[in-house]
């Protein structure tokens, strides 16, 4: 095992490229996520940080540990692969149940809220009937 003082100069400009450019990418985020005005703009802003942030940073750690172990470290690629996965998963989610919420309460903010989508009536039904029609089908009936 090397200290990190020995690291060829090559190997420590391109991991400090990696951190400052993955930490710059993450910082972007943070700050989009702080500037944006609604909910909807929000989600959108962490995603650049996360990705490509996230991957940058963790190549940058698997070179200076490879390099300072002298073997393939690659257990942060475990990491990367759960913020890689887990994150998309989440801010679908967080979209969603702010979908549900803004449709149910019409919430008066600036954006426009895409309407539910409605499935066309069945055969026999005239187009004006809303009674034969069930007005949200999507979603579970409310007490």
């Amino acid at each position: 095992m090397m200290h990190l003082e020995q690291l060829p100069t090559w190997a420590a400009i391109i991991i400090a490229v990696f951190v400052i450019v993955g930490s710059s990418l993450a910082l972007l985020g943070a700050m989009g996520l702080v500037r944006l005005k609604s909910f909807y703009q929000r989600l959108h802003a962490p995603t650049l940080g996360y990705s490509y942030g996230t991957l940058l940073i963790i190549l940058a750690s698997m070179l200076m540990f490879s390099l300072l172990e002298g073997r393939a470290v690659v257990h942060e690629l475990m990491i990367g692969i759960f913020i890689m996965v887990t994150t998309p998963i989440t801010l679908l989610m967080l979209g969603r149940a702010a979908l549900r919420r803004d449709r149910d309460r019409k919430l008066g903010h600036d954006e426009d809220v895409p309407p539910r989508n409605r499935p066309e009536p069945p055969a026999g039904t005239e187009a004006g009937d809303t009674q034969a029609s069930d007005p949200e089908p999507d979603l579970p009936r409310r007490p």
